[in-house]
């Protein structure tokens, strides 16, 4: 465990402490007088404004939410200061002060006038369209104003006040008040300049292109692009991972994909790809899409914002989850407002059947799971007789059950068993979104990851690394960052994003997968083989993780039905209240698994079970299940998701053929545009 850990929580209070005490000590700097300690409590508060901006992001939300925000505290800082001239006498008389009084308040307003010519400049920057991979050469994008001009208004005024507050602390250190003159003159110079640059970007010739414009240009670009089939993902800032896991099998389709979002920061959060990605944020213009040519959206989540795109009738919805499990969850009563539920395999169709949420049998296809093309079969126990051990458990889940995550109840004991066998070699995963609902989880995840470190550690020093391992990690992450990496400011607007993620570099995706294989090689070479590791954020990939690992250790989730393409041992956590026979019938994903239950007894005779061939009794329920939860290996699963995609575009076809037919037989409705029908097209 670090041991500056415990000392965190101190060090994060220190900086708010210091810039609270800088104002009171330049208050008593002032009375005093003091120059000395009116310098001394300056020059902290600044270093603390820097790094509250720095690091403390979230803490300067709060102070600016209480009304403290850096224009407070800037003039609170600058007038102390003239307080502070005044009073030690070094401003030789009132009137003196006069002026720099009168340049602070100019230069005041000038900041708070450029203040809200940004404003109006990120309004007129805000699209009603984003895009990426989409050539927009054709649509008026001028570049953005610098990132310290539109940003955040704090760091601007901080940088352009900073030469009026230098000069009236040099001022009262030294008495001669044209110091403090001639840095006000600094800041009011570089505020009108502020002022000017935003200010031109207003000027019609360098606004972005307006509203009907850029409707206008997307209704072209669809109707030049023509699209058949896409994706449709509304979500969370944690929950990218489940669009990306179909953006491979999405592009391998071939006709003419895209990537509907509707959040502007999914935007950047999605993984890298060769799709055209659209992001239309207000219903009223992602109904666009009714009177274009795409047919099918497939669906990988849940969203309130799902409902608005089931209401263009000219597109069939199927729903392909982001993975499936005997989780209540895998059988939402929502998945029966879309046209298909696309599944894995039989399993998948039996649990809807059971949970009786109004899925039409009619309407479930099964397609398996092409992502899982990367997973590498089982070749047999591992050789030497050490096992690399995955242990992924699921996250905490909205309902609070304890037994969703094995993490809370037994987690730290089948970690303690697993780094207890000195012949195990122990990859931990936790979900992304572990800790995010209930803090217990939170907590045992921390401490879990700092035992597995610790072990790593231990075992890393013992066995140093291949010579070069560790230059040749870093190469390849430059490599692949390189190719990942969108090339913009990080502070970029949308505007801006969209004018320079145009139509991407050929044959990039096959680039950035070859640079992936080859940094996954590269990361697992750079530790001794046997080394403990934690592996969270988005590198390795889950699969990679599969294909080093010997033995999962899960939970009810979609990574045990996944894993179990790979045909390898794994185990199952039970920490509800059924006993095995039980958990068994109730989740069919557990029926070739061994069981494990809190006390984690059962870890030893598991490993043993890995070792050795013959105590694996499992092998052939695996393998049974395995096509039960999956499908058959022939035709693949990639074949499937193909012709489900062409046989519900095809569907889609006929039922827009009709509508046309409809609205084109004189009657009641002549002349009006026919009206809503059922997602499913059904009467």
């Amino acid at each position: 465990m670090n041991p500056l850990r415990p000392l965190r929580p101190l060090v994060r209070a220190a900086v708010p402490a210091l810039l609270a005490a800088s104002f009171g000590l330049q208050v008593v700097g002032a009375l005093a007088p003091d120059a000395g300690l009116l310098a001394l409590a300056t020059v902290s508060g600044l270093a603390a404004e820097l790094a509250l901006h720095r690091w403390q992001g979230d803490v300067a939300e709060v102070l600016a939410r209480l009304r403290a925000d850096v224009p407070v505290r800037q003039v609170l800082r600058d007038f102390l200061l003239v307080a502070g001239l005044l009073a030690t006498g070094r401003g030789h008389e009132s009137a003196a002060a006069l002026p720099l009084v009168f340049g602070l308040l100019l230069s005041y307003a000038l900041h708070f006038a450029s203040r809200g010519v940004a404003v109006l400049v990120r309004r007129s920057r805000t699209l009603p369209v984003l895009t990426r991979n989409v050539d927009t050469a054709g649509l008026r994008l001028p570049p953005a104003p610098p990132a310290l001009l539109l940003g955040r208004p704090g760091p601007r005024m901080l940088w352009c006040g900073l030469p009026s507050t230098a000069g009236l602390l040099v001022a009262a250190g030294t008495g001669v008040p044209h110091f403090a003159a001639a840095g006000i003159a600094v800041s009011l110079g570089l505020a009108a300049t502020a002022l000017l640059e935003l200010s031109l970007h207003l000027l019609p010739s360098r606004r972005p292109a307006g509203e009907a414009e850029v409707l206008a240009w997307f209704d072209r670009w669809l109707a030049e692009y023509r699209p058949t089939v896409g994706m449709y993902f509304s979500g969370g800032t944690a929950s990218a991972y489940q669009a990306d896991m179909w953006l491979g099998p999405l592009a391998a389709l071939g006709g003419r994909p895209v990537v509907v979002l509707r959040e502007r920061f999914m935007l950047q959060l999605l993984a890298p790809t060769d799709l055209p990605v659209v992001c239309l944020p207000k219903v009223e213009h992602l109904m666009r899409l009714e009177h274009s040519t795409l047919r099918v959206l497939i669906h990988p989540a849940n969203s309130g914002k799902t409902s608005q795109v089931l209401r263009i009738p000219t597109v069939k919805h199927a729903f392909v989850n982001h993975g499936e499990s005997d989780k209540p969850s895998s059988c939402n009563p929502y998945a029966k407002a879309y046209d298909q539920v696309w599944v894995a395999g039989p399993a998948a169709r039996e649990r809807y059947a059971r949970a009786e949420v109004g899925v039409d049998d009619r309407d479930v296809v099964e397609i398996g799971r092409p992502q899982l093309e990367a997973v590498h079969p089982y070749g047999g126990p591992p050789a030497g007789g050490r096992l690399t051990v995955l242990y992924a458990p699921t996250w905490e889940g909205w309902t609070g059950d304890p037994g969703g995550t094995s993490l809370v109840l037994a987690g730290e004991r089948l970690v303690g068993a697993l780094l207890a066998d000195p012949h195990v070699r122990l990859l931990y995963r936790p979900h992304p979104m572990t800790g995010s609902v209930d803090p217990r989880a939170a907590a045992v995840d921390a401490r879990i990851r700092a035992l597995v470190r610790a072990a790593g550690a231990a075992y890393g020093d013992a066995r140093p690394p291949a010579p070069g391992a560790a230059a040749e990690l870093a190469r390849r992450t430059a490599v692949l960052d390189a190719l990942t990496a969108a090339g913009l400011p990080p502070d970029a607007d949308g505007a801006e994003r969209m004018r320079l993620q145009g139509a991407p570099v050929a044959d990039r995706a096959l680039a950035v997968e070859e640079a992936t294989a080859a940094w996954e090689a590269a990361y697992w070479a750079v530790r001794p083989a046997g080394a403990h590791r934690v592996v969270a954020g988005p590198r390795p990939g889950l699969y990679a993780c599969f294909n080093a690992a010997d033995l999962l250790v899960g939970d009810v989730s979609s990574v045990v039905s996944d894993y179990l393409a790979s045909g390898k041992p794994y185990a199952v956590v039970n920490t509800g209240h059924l006993g095995e026979a039980e958990f068994r019938a109730a989740f069919p994903t557990a029926r070739a698994a061994w069981v494990l239950g809190p006390d984690a007894a059962g870890v030893a005779a598991l490993l043993e079970s890995v070792r050795d061939p013959a105590k694996d009794t499992l092998r052939a329920a695996r393998a049974e299940l395995r096509e039960h939860l999956l499908g058959p290996d022939r035709p693949s699963s990639a074949v499937r998701f193909r012709r489900a995609a062409l046989a519900l575009g095809e569907e889609a076809e006929r039922h827009r053929e009709r509508r046309a037919r409809r609205a084109a037989v004189p009657g009641p409705g002549a002349g009006r545009a026919p009206g809503p029908v059922s997602p499913s097209g059904r009467t």
